[in-house]
C-alpha cells in the first residue's frame, strides 16, 4: 500500500466542519470530534424539520378553514366534500388564506359546498332508494 499523507484535504475538512458548527457552545465549536457529533446531530434534526414543516402548516391550514367553515353552519368535513362535490378545486392553503383575507369570498365558497353537499345527499338517497326497489323487484318477479 502506497503512504497516503492528506495534506491539505484534511485540513479543508475539518475546517469546513468547524465552519458549520460555528456558534455553537464550547467545546462543539472547537474541538473537531465534539464539533462533527453537533453537526450531524443538527443536520438530521434539519432534514426532519424540513418534513415535519409541511405537516404543521397543513394542520394550522385545517384548523383555519375548519373554524371559518363552523361560522357558516358546516365542519371542515362537510366543506371540504361540498368542494369537491362542486367542483371547485382549490387547495387548503389557499382557502385558508381566503378565510382569513377575505371572509365574504369563503361565505360564498361555503353556500356553495352547503348546495353541493345537499345535492350529493339527496342523489345518494334515490341511489339506494333506487337499488332498494330493483331488489323488491327482483323478490316479487322470484316469487311469480
Amino acid at each position: 500500500m502506497p503512504r497516503v499523507k492528506r495534506g491539505t484535504v484534511r485540513r479543508a475538512k475539518r475546517k469546513k466542519l468547524l465552519g458549520l458548527a460555528k456558534g455553537y457552545y464550547a467545546n462543539k465549536s472547537k474541538l473537531y470530534r465534539a464539533a462533527k457529533e453537533s453537526v450531524d446531530t443538527a443536520l438530521k434534526y434539519a432534514f426532519v424539520g424540513r418534513r415535519r414543516k409541511k405537516r404543521d402548516f397543513r394542520r394550522l391550514w385545517v384548523v383555519r378553514i375548519n373554524a371559518a367553515a363552523r361560522e357558516h353552519g358546516l365542519t371542515y368535513g362537510q366543506m371540504i366534500n361540498g368542494l369537491k362535490n362542486a367542483g371547485i378545486t382549490l387547495d387548503r392553503k389557499s382557502l385558508s388564506e381566503l378565510a382569513i383575507s377575505s371572509p365574504a369570498a369563503f361565505g360564498s365558497l361555503a353556500k356553495q359546498a352547503k348546495a353541493a353537499a345537499k345535492f350529493a345527499v339527496k342523489s345518494a338517497k334515490n341511489a339506494e332508494k333506487a337499488v332498494a326497489s330493483k331488489a323488491a323487484n327482483a323478490k316479487a318477479a322470484a316469487r311469480a
